[in-house]
């Protein structure tokens, strides 16, 4: 009985494990050629249970009772297979023809990623900077190898520097052109962030040569997002920020100043006040963003209309902007889908209060024990009551922000028109279209210093008002023919177009001062007694240029192996001088494809490609070959003031372009079926032609500087990407991706052998030179004298580098090379993971290599006099009482390599339900500027591609050197909600 009992009970038992666990086995094929697909993944769904192909397909898994098995490889769409009652199970995956053939933007055009012979990065949407992003060019910043994007500080109003491979010119256009939509020198303030689909990189010569005269600083080719035929999409995204002050300089709080200077005898003043000037200046800036987005189509007719609301706020006291966007993009197709007309529009509102980044300067070196305002019976006062002081370049940074008015508007229109007409029927793979665009950009600004403010002479002005304006339009033609055929196992594409573009620009400004009241703030320059008594100032301005280009482009593709490109354009532009006004920019390239000639184990993909490339730039200015005469004052002759006029520059007939020849070495690579993907580039530009402002003779001149072309710079690095999907079980995945790049830039030839250019400025130092130009070396040099003690009257004691036996200040071979404001290498690395419904992903960047001047140390880390009864002092590392003289010098110069987490954002995708009418609810929350590591004491450690000590005149020679007015670093807390219906 015991024994029919146990066979009976294990035979139970055996049921049961079989009811709740079963093998299942099968194959996994290519659905398209039934070809075995070996290393998929195959996984039961919601578990860590799984298993990959052999070399055969062949998989087997146990997995329970009512299982689904989930069946992915690189390349192809992920396949769900209920497994019920079934023991085999076969699979047949589809092609991801997305993932496969990656479509990349090119000039004019597209092309599948594996047939790209030139250096192109691209960035998906998916791949873009998440957190408060109102600039499209954070959006990239760090993503591509060897694209720089910095803006030094948190101001939200602050532009963008871009760069590419480096600094290629000082005297032309400096940044990559930037394409639109095909809109060429689109503008990004014409466009929201939220409506682009991609961004295109377009880095090499022979990538950029189809845009001629604008593409040596490289191109940005940006796609905005359109709708797809079906059903009507509604998306909703949100987000709400809060920005903090992340950095600023470290000084002498009240206390300190109290005990360290007043109480130990060395100077200063004490108010009797504890004041954190930093607090007063700044608040936690909230901003919020929306965006509403509509996108479908049927019959023909795809479309996406959006609307974008952008409140920012930020830290500083009046500085923030209202940004509305509204976006259209329409695609039509007729005559049985021969003819597509495509639109886009956009226009742009934003309304802005720029504040002063001079409160920020003012409170580091404000006298901590001086209150915001006084009570009239100590110290001085404005007319508001601020408390002021009668000393040279101080004024309260509270009175600057809140009694004074910087502000403006912006109104951006961006419309293009395309017709494009497949004439196969005809000719078979022929196509011809025709684009137009047009651009207009209004600015206007307005500034009024109120007659109680100190700030700019004000107050001894009775006030001062500034009204101007400024319309820019940009008007573009071009047509095209395209030729797409195969012949045999050769894919032949060409290209051939004309293009007209015609730029204008007007604007006008006056200001004037002397107004008995600040009711009318700037709105009645009228009521300033300035313009009857001869003082105020009225001028107005006007300007335009052509571009006038032909281009081709022949792409082959020989068997999926060998891939040739060859372009060339043909510009003309009106800025040049009369003997010089054509040019031909040329460019060829190729490539193989290594792993269908050879079989190497684990290796998916190999691609080795070469190109060359020739491109162009033109100067931001027009008539600069034309001899020019503008107003030069007045003179009194017979009891009147009589206009006179003088030359303003000398006539080039010679002017031209500046050439840049460029070569690029690189590789494409995917392993491990498709999971480690990458590429690598070495590059060499040599930028010859170089514009330049030069000083010349007069006599025979009769201006005493020229625009010529005079020099030459070359520029070389490499560059190494790549992504890495770590791990996928279906519940959790880790996706890294890294970007390495390295920059050089030598100075080859210019109209002198050696420039020093630069200066602190005051207090006190006017006279200095902080930057050296030499021919044969690298750019970026700060060039300052070696301090190597403190002599005994308290100024610095300084080495002699001239070995003439005394240092002089005077002589520049008593300074030396202290520092080097361009990086050597950046980085970007990217880090995403998920489990179940959660998302996160964390970014890094960095810049190393670079130095920057603390011009904050270089006048205030000292006691002397000045210092201390003017200013606060700067608590450096060399802070000591026995410096009794501000005097800049190499000491100040410092490593401003840094590491920096951009940004961190986890994310939640909501379940929901199918009768939700919810398509897609996600939470997130995000971090940006989380922390720095660096060993720079300044304000921020980012890189300095420009001197900004004027910022309507940036110098290029003089990188590296940080500011007083630099507007401090925030830290950015976001949180929001993606919705789509």
């Amino acid at each position: 009985m015991k024994k029919y009992l146990l066979m009976m009970f294990s035979a139970f038992f055996v049921l049961s494990v079989w009811a709740q666990e079963r093998t299942v086995t099968g194959t996994v094929t290519d659905g398209e050629n039934s070809e075995s697909v070996p290393g998929a993944n195959v996984i039961e769904k919601g578990t860590t249970n799984g298993t990959t192909t052999d070399l055969d397909g062949n998989f087997s898994l146990s997995v329970s009772e009512g299982a689904t098995l989930i069946v992915s490889f690189v390349g192809y769409r992920q396949a769900e297979i209920v497994v019920g009652a079934r023991s085999v199970i076969d699979v047949a995956l589809e092609l991801d023809v997305a993932q496969l053939s990656e479509v990349v933007v090119v000039g004019y055009g597209t092309q599948e990623k594996k047939e790209i012979t030139s250096s192109v990065a691209s960035v998906k949407a998916e791949d873009f900077n998440q957190g408060l992003v109102n600039n499209p060019a954070q959006l990239i910043q760090g993503k591509v190898g060897g694209l720089t994007v910095a803006r030094p500080g948190g101001n939200p109003n602050g532009n963008y520097t871009i760069r590419l491979r480096g600094v290629n010119t000082f005297g032309a256009q400096s940044e990559p052109l930037v394409v639109i939509d095909g809109v060429i020198g689109g503008s990004l303030g014409t466009i929201d962030p939220n409506d682009i689909a991609s961004m295109d990189v377009l880095k090499d010569g022979s990538a950029a040569a189809i845009y001629g005269t604008r593409g040596s600083a490289g191109v940005i080719l940006i796609t905005t997002k359109s709708g797809k035929a079906g059903r009507t999409q509604v998306d909703y995204n949100a987000s709400i920020a809060f920005d903090q002050v992340a950095n600023t300089i470290e000084f002498f709080d009240a206390g300190e100043y109290r005990n360290q200077v007043v109480n130990a005898g060395l100077g200063g003043t004490d108010f009797g006040s504890n004041t954190d000037w930093i607090d007063e200046v700044t608040s936690i800036g909230v901003s919020h963003v929306h965006n509403l987005s509509m996108s479908g189509g049927a019959q023909g007719t795809s479309y996406r209309a959006s609307v974008n609301l952008r409140d920012v706020e930020g830290i500083g006291i009046k500085s923030g902007f209202t940004q509305i966007n509204a976006r259209l993009n329409l695609t039509q197709k007729a005559l049985n889908d021969n003819f597509t007309f495509q639109t886009n529009l956009s226009l742009t509102t934003k309304d802005s209060d720029f504040g002063f980044d001079e409160s920020f300067r003012y409170a580091i070196v404000a006298n901590p024990t001086l209150p915001v305002r006084f009570d009239g019976s100590t110290g001085t006062t404005d007319g508001g009551g601020y408390a002021e002081r009668p000393i040279f370049d101080f004024f309260n940074p509270v009175a600057i922000s809140e009694l004074n008015t910087n502000d403006g508007s912006d109104i951006n229109i961006l419309g293009s028109f395309k017709a494009e007409y497949d004439f196969s029927d005809i000719v078979d793979g022929l196509r011809a279209s025709v684009f137009y665009s047009q651009q207009r950009e209004q600015e206007i600004r307005g500034t009024y210093y109120s007659r109680d403010s100190k700030f700019n002479d004000a107050a001894a002005r009775g006030g001062l008002a500034g009204r101007g304006t400024e319309i820019r339009k940009n008007e573009l033609i071009e047509t095209t023919l395209n030729y797409d055929n195969t012949f045999g196992i050769t894919d032949v594409a060409v290209l051939a177009g004309y293009s007209f573009q015609d730029f204008f620009n007007e604007g006008f400004g006056a200001a004037g001062g002397n107004f008995l009241t600040d009711a009318f703030n700037y709105n009645n320059l009228g009521a300033s007694l300035d313009f009857p008594n001869g003082l105020g100032g009225v001028g107005s301005f006007a300007n335009s240029n052509r571009l006038i280009a032909f281009f081709g482009r022949v792409n082959v593709n020989i068997d999926g192996t060998y891939f040739i490109s060859a372009s060339a354009r043909q510009e003309g532009s009106s800025r040049f001088g009369e003997d010089e006004k054509w040019g031909l920019f040329p460019a060829i390239s190729g490539g193989v494809n290594l792993t269908n000639l050879v079989d190497i184990p684990g290796v998916d993909n190999l691609k080795i490609r070469g190109s060359w490339g020739q491109t162009g730039n033109q100067p931001g200015q027009s008539y600069l070959s034309l001899r020019r005469f503008s107003p030069a004052g007045s003179f009194f002759f017979d009891g009147n003031y009589i206009p006179s006029y003088g030359p303003a520059s000398n006539p080039n007939p010679d002017l031209k372009w500046e050439v840049k020849n460029e070569i690029d070495f690189g590789f494409d690579f995917s392993l491990d079926g498709g999971k480690l993907t990458g590429t690598f580039d070495w590059y060499q530009r040599n930028t010859t032609d170089l514009l330049f402002l030069i000083d010349v003779p007069v006599p025979p001149n009769l201006f005493n500087q020229t625009w010529s072309n005079v020099g030459e710079m070359k520029n070389t690095g490499f560059e190494f990407a790549f992504d890495y999907q770590a791990y996928d079980n279906g519940t959790f995945s880790y996706k890294t991706g890294f970007n390495f790049a390295t920059f050089s830039t030598e100075i080859v030839e210019l109209a002198v052998d050696e420039l020093f250019i630069a200066n602190m400025g005051s207090p006190g130092q006017n006279d200095t030179r902080l930057a050296r130009v030499a021919v044969g070396e690298d750019l970026g040099q700060i060039w300052l004298p070696r301090q190597i003690g403190i002599n005994e009257d308290g100024t610095p004691e300084f080495a002699d580098l001239s070995g003439d036996g005394t240092y002089d200040p005077n002589d520049r071979a008593d300074a030396y090379a202290a520092g080097n404001g361009l990086p050597d290498f950046t980085i970007g690395w990217n880090n995403s993971l998920s489990y179940g419904n959660f998302d996160l992903n964390i970014f890094f960047r960095g810049a190393f290599g670079h130095d920057l001047l603390n011009t904050y140390r270089g006048f205030y880390e000292n006691f002397e006099g000045t210092t201390v009864n003017n200013y606060n002092v700067v608590k450096g590392d060399d802070l000591t009482t026995d410096l009794t003289k501000a005097t800049v010098s190499d000491s100040h110069v410092e490593s401003a390599s840094f590491v920096r987490l951009d940004n961190a954002t986890l994310g939640y995708n909501v379940p929901l339900s199918e009768d939700s009418g919810i398509r897609r609810f996600r939470v997130f929350a995000s971090i940006q500027n989380a922390f720095t590591i660096t060993d720079y004491s300044g304000i921020d450690p980012e890189v300095r591609y420009e001197d900004l000590v004027d910022p309507d005149n940036p110098n290029a020679l003089a990188p590296g050197i940080e500011r007083r007015n630099t507007y401090f670093t925030t830290r950015t807390f976001s949180f929001g909600v993606n919705l789509s219906f």
